[in-house]
């Protein structure tokens, strides 16, 4: 294929772009945007927040090689081909003449999201390779002009999901290896891309999601992105934007998006959604077939929904047009669990608890706990801390049997003990308690773990520990991490509680890592009314930890204290990457 969509691009790209497509913008903007509402409560999130689970697909050119190029598999994801293989743009473009999925069928894919138990869908628009999947007057190298089939399957999905009940989402990459003015003229790339947005925006019906992706181009900045915010917020202003409309950090669009990750705790202050593979690679490729189990993805669905986000999980369809079965299969066991347990997920709230004392996690609606056994003790679970009184508890699933259950005491807190039915789910018994009241926990349950001093006199305080005060900084960990960390407002800080039977004078060692060009915070350690100042050193990166010793502190007497670490100043990004805190016995 000849390079005809470069100029059919510099052929419209210019001023007039947003002027050919002026028109189609009114029948969806006719009330401003209230660009100040706040995500976590606003009447447009609400089906967001409700829904919890949805379907990301990743289609495009990419599954035309998948994954192989001049006969030799090309090492990582499916969709990245094109760069990791290096193949140039008019080779690229040879992909499609060949691409015709003449199989693809928009109602059997939202049969598989609803058969899921799914209540979105996000699909590539456009990906990184820069090759439209819609109908766009803006450039050739798109679906409609340059396959042979000649069809925008937008439309088809937009109006299956319509019929289905499903939210249809737009993913739409920021960057793009096939456009040259993305790095000759980016004023004029700019352009465009708010062209084909509006495209988007005013030719498919209401859009629930614009998911953006490859902000981190040299060109884009957080400007931009709040730039973009407003003009897509004002072609549809009950819109959902995540946060890759901008660089990426809290400040920027509605909601915060962990990838292939789930955050060990929730994201204060945030909406979030971790977005998922099925097995390694979001665009289809031949060769991974490393899926995950039926069971896992359960049990990740409830752990994301435990901590209050959503869990976007990804199919990526073959060039034909077809969901591989191994694909709609796992999601149909998902959806066979959900179909008996769903009340314990949609529109469920985090659970009261830091840290779950049992192999499982809890949702909240009301005044119903909902407790989510993925592997029952023998001598059942104990809820310690559960404030109010109990009217009755039982499994979702009737097939289960009764579970037996009662309320103990533990010195001053009060504690749920439940015993496994005759028949427990595998994959994860959801028993829902029923309170007479709100559902709520003491404070020992909801903050840190308390800390005791060892036989030699040390108090080791772990990040793990913690207690969390503030809307940014949270607990990471995974991928080398064991932290607080996302510590970016200077207002957050952490403490423990500990008890201290040896008191004395101690040498205060701090464990942590700070990435290059984000050093030089200023944090104080205190605990008795004294504190002792640090300074955050660059370590090379956000994992690579280091600990220092930043002086002494006295503690006079035995006895309950709390040890504080308060941040005094953040010249960079974020504080630092706290690992831990440890008082030795000063020699």
């Amino acid at each position: 294929m000849k390079r005809m969509a470069v100029a059919g691009i510099r052929a419209v790209a210019g001023i007039g772009v947003l002027a050919v497509l002026a028109f189609g913008a009114a029948a969806f903007a006719a009330e401003a945007p209230d660009l100040k509402d706040d995500p976590l409560t606003s009447p447009r999130t609400a089906w967001f927040r409700e829904a919890k689970f949805g379907m990301f697909i990743h289609w495009g050119l990419y599954a035309v090689p998948a994954g192989v190029y001049k006969g030799q598999e090309v090492p990582g994801i499916g969709e990245w081909i094109m760069a990791n293989a290096k193949i140039p743009i008019p080779e690229y473009e040879k992909f499609a003449a060949q691409f015709n999925p003449v199989k693809f069928d928009a109602r059997e894919w939202v049969r598989a999201a609803k058969d899921a138990g799914m209540k979105y869908m996000v699909i590539t628009s456009k990906h990184h390779d820069g090759f439209s999947m819609f109908d766009t007057k803006l450039t050739d190298y798109c679906i409609t002009k340059a396959t042979p089939w000649k069809h925008d399957p937008m439309k088809d999905l937009a109006a299956a999901c319509r019929e289905a009940g499903l939210k249809f989402c737009f993913y739409h990459s920021i960057m793009d290896w096939h456009q040259p003015d993305q790095n000759k003229d980016f004023p004029k790339y700019h352009d465009y891309m708010k062209g084909q947005l509006r495209e988007l925006l005013t030719g498919y019906g209401p859009i629930g999601i614009l998911w953006f992706d490859g902000q981190w181009i040299g060109q884009w900045d957080a400007k931009k992105g709040q730039d973009l915010y407003a003009y897509v917020r004002g072609l549809q202003p009950g819109l959902i934007v995540n946060n890759r409309v901008g660089k990426g950090s809290r400040q920027d669009g509605d909601y915060e998006t962990p990838e292939q990750n789930i955050p060990a705790g929730a994201i204060r202050g945030r909406l979030w959604e971790t977005c998922m593979t099925l097995n390694d690679t979001w665009g289809y490729k031949t060769s991974d077939q490393n899926w995950k189990s039926a069971e896992d993805l359960t049990r990740k669905l409830v752990d994301v929904a435990s901590k209050g986000g959503n869990f976007l999980l990804n199919v990526g369809p073959t060039a034909e047009g077809v969901i591989p079965p191994e694909s709609v299969e796992r999601l149909r066991q998902v959806g066979r669990w959900l179909q008996t347990n769903g009340q314990a997920v949609y529109g469920a709230a985090q659970g009261p608890w830091r840290r779950h004392p049992f192999d499982g996690r809890c949702t909240v609606k009301g005044n119903t706990l909902y407790v989510h056994v993925f592997k029952w003790p023998e001598d059942g679970v104990n809820l310690a801390g559960v404030v109010g009184e109990v009217a009755a508890a039982a499994p979702l699933d009737k097939a289960a049997g009764p579970v037996r259950w009662e309320m103990k005491k533990d010195g001053d807190r009060q504690v749920l003990w439940l015993q496994a039915p005759e028949k427990p789910d595998p994959v994860a018994t959801v028993v829902a308690v029923t309170f007479k009241e709100p559902v709520a926990v003491d404070d020992l349950a909801t903050g840190g773990v308390p800390g005791k001093q060892a036989a030699d006199g040390t108090i080791a305080l772990k990040a793990a520990d913690a207690a969390i005060h503030g809307d940014a900084a949270q607990y990471e960990s995974g991928g080398g991490k064991d932290n607080i960390g996302y510590w970016t407002r200077l207002e957050d800080w952490v403490s423990w509680d500990v008890a201290v039977t040896k008191p004395g004078t101690f040498t205060v060692e701090v464990t942590y890592a700070c990435d290059r060009g984000t050093g030089g915070a200023e944090y104080a350690v205190a605990v008795a009314g004294r504190e002792v100042a640090g300074k955050v050193a660059v370590t090379g990166s956000w994992s690579n930890f280091k600990t220092e010793t930043i002086g002494t502190l006295k503690i006079e007497k035995a006895g309950k204290f709390t040890v504080s670490v308060t941040p005094k100043s953040k010249p960079g990004m974020a504080v630092m990457n706290l690992k831990a805190v440890e008082f030795k016995p000063a020699k």
